[in-house]
């Protein structure tokens, strides 16, 4: 038997949260998500947490495993020894158990307009690209928005007002779209912005799709140094 140290805690009830323990068959195939669903239909109904699709697509399933933020779905049983600790991800409002409470990430998604921006009406055939205009953000398009970044990241944990890697990332995926027009300056290069980032490259170190938010964060901060200084040097 494998043992789940899992964080508990349930609001009005518990002051703060403590670990359960429970006992999960030993299968080389099973995933920490199903060990917890496992516990959830057959030991203990009253847990909480999040998940969906099961195949590392959905991003849901993020939580704390042994100290590191990692997808559940997966993350092995058979890659630890000794009992395995699951927490929520760190830097979010926990709201019950292993669920945390998403709503000021998806503020900060949707504060750098992640869509197609184009001026004017709309056109009346479609905007063709070419395999290396897609290749110029194609890996910034693979996020799945599971916060694993945010929860790695040391400057969001303690400034919570912090863009993020995931938004940058995002925004720079239509920045670098041939068909966007739009202008992501004002919310991009402000000290919660881009300038917050102190580029310790955990966000890229924990990200499950490669999508390197870091390098987004450092590729942005480049564009933004030179538009900030060209109205001064040019005649």
């Amino acid at each position: 038997m494998t043992v789940l140290e899992v964080s508990r805690y349930r609001p009005g009830v518990d002051a703060e949260p403590v670990f359960q323990s429970y006992d999960v068959p030993d299968h080389d195939d099973w995933a920490v998500l199903d060990g917890l669903n496992y516990v959830k239909d057959a030991v203990d109904g009253t847990l909480s947490y999040r998940w969906s699709c099961r195949m590392g697509i959905c991003g849901s399933c993020g939580m704390t495993v042994n100290g590191e933020p990692r997808l559940t779905c997966g993350t092995f049983l058979a890659d630890y020894d000794g009992p395995i600790r699951v927490e929520p991800l760190r830097g979010f409002p926990v709201i019950r158990d292993l669920v945390v409470d998403i709503e000021p990430f998806l503020g900060k998604l949707s504060s750098v307009s992640p869509w197609l921006i184009r001026k004017g009406e709309d056109p009346a055939s479609e905007f063709a690209q070419t395999p290396q205009q897609l290749e110029a953000y194609k890996q910034y398009s693979m996020c799945i928005n599971c916060m694993l970044c945010y929860s790695a990241c040391p400057v969001y944990v303690l400034e919570p007002d912090f863009l993020g890697p995931a938004a940058i990332a995002l925004a720079q995926r239509y920045n670098l779209d041939s068909r966007d027009e739009g202008d992501r300056f004002d919310v991009l290069s402000t000290d919660e912005g881009v300038w917050g980032c102190t580029f310790v490259g955990e966000c890229t170190s924990a990200c499950p799709k490669h999508v390197d938010p870091a390098e987004a964060i450092q590729r942005y901060k480049l564009t933004a140094a030179v538009r900030s200084v060209l109205p001064w040097v040019r005649p």
